[in-house]
């Protein structure tokens, strides 16, 4: 075996052979002091320094902002508040906990920074991933690059960095820019939101397209939706039956208000409601009791209804649209809900859109989140019934669907989204950092149900102003 070469004794004997030759000029007394120094430096750093207590600098690849990817989660009004395109601010709770979300494709050694500042005093925070912990100490009054540590990814996937104030002598714990990662587990694809962070927080939506038969001409749209237990997120809607025009499901508004939603889109494409001309706007024929009517504006515009409604996780609710070619080039679109504790169809709203002259077209579905502060949270609705019936006074069962998803999900920002088919019911799921993911664009087929809705057309109230 080759002996290891200890460099201090190597200097040191070549110092006492130069000392021990007679002294022949000035060159030599240039390399006796070099070498004194290169074996006095060698020394010191060996004898002074623990080996345990010699570590390297670590290397940071990734910079993630907390504007798109970290969420105040044990008290989510805080979020609007402590979380910004800046990074986490105003943060002097102890007990608030903040998770900054993402996803690797790759385990082994993460290294784990944060670029921040403490404004006064001197902070003490906890840093947790996967369940390995640390404690860091700031005082640094700018901006700086503060290492947590090496912490260790065992399973591809999501995972979070978790935050916690422990103690600070000034008014906040710290002002995080970014959160920073490198290392063998950051080295594949990482995903994590970079832009758009408004849509990015809101996580992505899905939708379920179904497929109807070739040449037909739809009256009526029937859908159910079922919410099952502490799926009943807040900011989610569950949109039963969507058509080329418009949109008509539920919603969970707050803690404590619910509604029924139905809207038609204006064909004058403008994002303020205002801008539309008179000829243009969505005209409302009648609405039914309770019912709250308007416009809006943002995501296109046009003219909305709603009625809340406290609907409940794990009951079954019944939506019912109609759609039909009327007066001077223009569409009316009525919608139904039913409430299965009365046992009674009840008018939301008639509309009429003009410049469009059409029965229904592109029944589908959807589930998106709507409110930023809770896009850390899943939700997940099963839609469980689905038939059209036709001009010739035909039922048609639909039992096929493409399953797609949003630029957010298209793009790579979000990748916790999921839907398909079990059973006799379709499914979709959205936020909250899942690792399960359904291939966008392919079809699902459930198992048919076999027997039609038993409606009464006639009996239903008529939208009237």
């Amino acid at each position: 075996m080759k002996e290891k070469t200890n460099i201090g004794t190597t200097v040191s004997n070549t110092f006492t052979k130069i000392v021990a030759t007679p002294f022949i000029g000035y060159k030599n007394s240039i390399v006796i002091t070099l070498l004194l120094c290169v074996w006095s430096c060698t020394t010191l750093s060996k004898q002074d320094v623990p080996e345990e207590n010699i570590q390297e600098k670590l290397i940071f690849t990734e910079a993630i902002n907390p504007g798109g990817n970290s969420w105040v989660v044990n008290n989510v009004e805080e979020n609007q508040e402590l979380i910004s395109d800046k990074g986490i601010r105003n943060w002097n709770d102890g007990n608030t906990t903040i998770r900054t979300y993402f996803k690797t494709d790759q385990i082994g050694s993460l290294n784990v920074g944060l670029k921040l500042k403490v404004s006064t005093g001197n902070s003490k925070l906890k840093v947790s991933l996967d369940g390995t912990v640390k404690e860091v100490e700031v005082s640094n009054r700018d901006i700086e690059i503060v290492e947590v540590g090496t912490f260790k990814i065992s399973e591809p996937g999501y995972h979070f960095l978790e935050l916690q104030g422990l103690e600070k002598t000034g008014n906040t714990f710290a002002e995080v820019s970014e959160v920073l990662i490198g290392g063998q587990a950051a080295n594949g694809s990482l995903t994590y939101v970079k832009e758009d962070f408004y849509w990015g927080r809101r996580g992505p939506s899905v939708h379920l397209s179904y497929t109807t038969p070739a040449n037909t001409e739809i009256l009526w749209f029937y859908n159910e939706i079922t919410v099952p237990e502490n799926e009943d997120v807040i900011g989610s809607y569950y949109m039963a039956n969507g058509f080329g025009e418009g949109y008509f499901g539920m919603q969970v508004n707050s803690e404590t208000e619910r509604r029924v939603l139905f809207s038609a889109w204006s064909p004058f494409e403008t994002q303020d409601p205002k801008n539309i001309p008179d000829d243009y706007k969505i005209i409302m024929l009648g609405k039914g009791e309770g019912v709250t009517t308007g416009e809006f504006g943002n995501e296109g515009s046009g003219g909305q209804s709603y009625k809340v409604f406290n609907w409940k996780a794990g009951n079954t609710y019944k939506f019912l649209l109609k759609g039909e070619p009327s007066v001077n080039n223009s569409t009316d679109y009525t919608a139904y809900f039913f409430d299965p504790e009365t046992d009674k169809w009840n008018l939301i709203a008639g509309f009429r859109r003009p410049h469009t002259s059409t029965y229904l077209t592109r029944p589908h579905s959807f589930l998106e989140n709507f409110r930023t502060e809770v896009g850390h949270l899943s939700r997940m609705g099963e839609y469980t019934n689905q038939w059209i019936y036709d001009t010739k006074g035909n039922w048609h069962e639909l039992t096929s669907a493409k399953f797609t998803a949003d630029a957010t999900a298209r793009k790579g920002s979000r990748e916790d989204y999921a839907g398909g088919a079990i059973g006799n019911k379709f499914f979709m799921k959205n936020c909250g950092f899942f690792d399960e993911k359904t291939t966008m664009d392919t079809f699902h087929e459930r198992t048919a149900n076999g027997i039609a809705p038993d409606i009464e057309f006639s009996l239903l109230e008529k939208p009237m102003q």
